[in-house]
């Protein structure tokens, strides 16, 4: 009798899920606080007991970034909290043929900052922003009659107006990533990407959010929700998750959790398994989690 108790205790403490998805996580430098997102980021992808997470960390600023190999194809999806130098061309060169074969990966916010001068990372991305961007690096996506068009008008890549809570609409209900989820959706006080350019091929705008001029922004529909395919691999780009220092409440919103969750595991699988939980903002009201 002993040891049946004892194998029902081990048993109902094991996972409801076992956990068979291995992710890298990569940081090392961020014109945001890596140092505070990157744990938040891993709990919220190990909490779905879907992933495991190992995090590698880039050489900080004038660091050799020779030194900086991780084994990409260890694992099944790559998500990017950097935003800094240029990795060496072997570690490119390697990430290229990682996503191309492939491979899955994430851009998490300024993640779309990073390497405006590197081809194939701005292939993936689709779009991006800051550091020279601008119209020799591709077009704006703008909303027109309901599909989204390439804007070559000049101009530079990337801004944003004041943070502010703001409205997602969902513009394709069908993919596996948005499936279930509502219409619209308030997304937590955040930073709202605008004017994001790129080469902008290959692009499905998943959600996106107006950027009303009374809070500075562009005045248009950005798209801040995207998904890309890059050769055989799949490409999820998030461009919400700002955080103040240690503030990360854009980062807690269950929007900006569940997309992501959902959103990694389409990039490593191309299938979404995960419900929509019951917790999940609405249009008229934001939720947080600790």
């Amino acid at each position: 009798m002993k040891l049946t108790l004892l194998l029902a205790l081990l048993l109902a403490a094991l996972p409801l899920h076992a956990a068979t998805i291995r992710a890298l996580l990569i940081d090392g430098q961020n014109n945001h606080d890596y140092k505070s997102t990157t744990p938040h980021l891993k709990k919220v992808l190990e909490d779905t007991r879907l992933f495991t997470v190992d995090v590698a960390t880039a050489p900080a600023k004038g660091g050799d970034m020779k030194t900086f190999q991780p084994k990409f194809t260890d694992y099944r999806v790559l998500i990017s909290n950097y935003n800094g130098e240029p990795w060496s061309p072997e570690t490119q060169a390697a990430f290229v043929d990682y996503v191309r074969g492939g491979g899955g990966f994430v851009s998490v916010h300024a993640a779309d900052n990073a390497f405006a001068q590197w081809k194939e990372y701005n292939e993936m991305i689709g779009v991006g922003g800051w550091e020279g961007r601008n119209e020799k690096s591709g077009p704006y996506l703008r909303l027109r009659d309901g599909k989204w068009t390439h804007d070559t008008t000049a101009g530079r890549g990337g801004s944003h107006g004041q943070q502010h809570p703001f409205l997602l609409d969902t513009r394709v209900p069908t993919h596996p990533i948005m499936a279930g989820l509502p219409a619209q959706w308030l997304h937590a006080k955040d930073e709202l990407y605008d004017r994001l350019r790129g080469p902008a091929q290959n692009v499905t705008v998943l959600a996106s959010a107006l950027s009303t001029r009374e809070t500075g922004g562009s005045g248009e529909h950005e798209p801040l929700l995207m998904v890309i395919p890059f050769g055989q691999g799949r490409v999820f780009h998030t461009a919400l998750g700002h955080n103040n220092g240690k503030d990360i409440t854009a980062q807690r919103c269950v929007g900006f959790i569940t997309t992501l969750q959902r959103g990694a595991e389409w990039a490593a699988t191309g299938k979404v398994t995960q419900k929509v939980p019951a917790d999940f903002p609405k249009a008229d009201s934001v939720s947080l989690r600790d």
